[in-house]
């Protein structure tokens, strides 16, 4: 989302040595670059998030989504009391009507994102809330979490530990967890790939978003550059645009990024397959997202390809 962290020597440590960890999966996947391309057909799961009718129910969105040719529905924010489709305050039953309700209509989710986690509290509650977070994937059908990270340098070290000690309980549901460039202290994709060490678990990895690239550096670093950095860590991706200044909300090919030459830099980078999700679309009545959202597949179907 537009998208709105004091090491301590036992931290600093892990973190050390899960870099060797990174920086080995980075060469496996130059290495899977090389490869022959998968089918562009069958290699991406292209979808659309719930956040462009965020001031609907949520089955509202999954209807329009569905309607617009999309087989995937990223969970995100929504009309309800926490504004999001799922957090961790939802009930695993309520998870589970989630998931069955994107059934109903053709759809499975590749991302989930559930909001903050309150590692201010303290970190037996951050721990407690990402499990719970986990649990309502897990109940919804879901792949994938998606944090957001934290932009306080005092509950950086709390933040990622907390993720880091439910990496291994997230992977026996099947549950990916990854972070995604959100500013604060994860702006960028070497600010991403230095926490992503400092979790160092495998089941820990990159959500790219080159429109939030763009928004959080003031249009100063173009994605293009920054999708360099970021070599075997990206398992999916927010496809958003951004038009200066500070403008997200539009459809994806009408603004600044490049997504071809994003595309195929994340690809030459091991990024040859996984979710290209939609997050934001411009803004209007139902018709118009209606619309909007088909030129928005249009538009992924073509780059993906490319």
């Amino acid at each position: 989302m537009p998208d709105t962290t004091v090491l301590s020597r036992r931290s600093f440590c892990r973190g050390a040595a899960a870099a060797g960890a990174i920086a080995a999966l980075g060469a496996r996947a130059g290495s899977a670059a090389v490869a022959p391309p998968a089918d562009p057909k069958s290699a991406w799961k292209i979808g659309c998030f719930t956040r462009p009718w965020d001031r609907h129910d949520y089955r509202t969105a999954l209807d329009a989504i569905a309607e617009a040719g999309y087989s995937y529905a990223g969970l995100m924010t929504a009309k309800s009391p926490s504004g999001l489709v799922i957090s961790a305050a939802t009930t695993a039953e309520e998870a589970a009507r989630v998931g069955e309700e994107a059934k109903k209509r053709g759809l499975k989710i590749p991302s989930v994102y559930g909001g903050d986690i309150p590692v201010k509290e303290s970190l037996e509650a951050g721990i407690a809330a990402m499990k719970r977070l986990i649990d309502n994937c897990a109940a919804a059908g879901a792949t994938s979490l998606m944090m957001g990270g934290t932009g306080d340098p005092k509950l950086n070290d709390i933040y990622y530990k907390a993720v880091a000690e439910t990496c291994a309980y997230a992977a026996e549901k099947k549950i990916g967890i990854t972070v995604k460039p959100h500013g604060g202290l994860n702006a960028t994709g070497p600010q991403c790939r230095a926490l992503i060490a400092k979790v160092g678990h495998p089941n820990f990895r990159l959500w790219y978003d080159p429109g939030n690239i763009f928004y959080y550096s003031d249009a100063k670093l173009d994605p293009v550059d920054d999708a360099a950095t970021v070599d075997g860590l990206v398992a999916g991706m927010s496809v958003k645009d951004y038009r200066h200044p500070k403008d997200v909300m539009l459809t994806p090919g009408t603004g600044q990024v490049d997504f071809k030459a994003v595309m195929a830099r994340l690809k030459k980078g091991g990024f040859t397959s996984g979710p290209l999700v939609v997050e934001t679309l411009r803004a209007g009545e139902l018709p118009v997202l209606a619309e909007e959202a088909v030129k928005a597949r249009k538009f992924v179907e073509a780059f993906a390809s490319a």
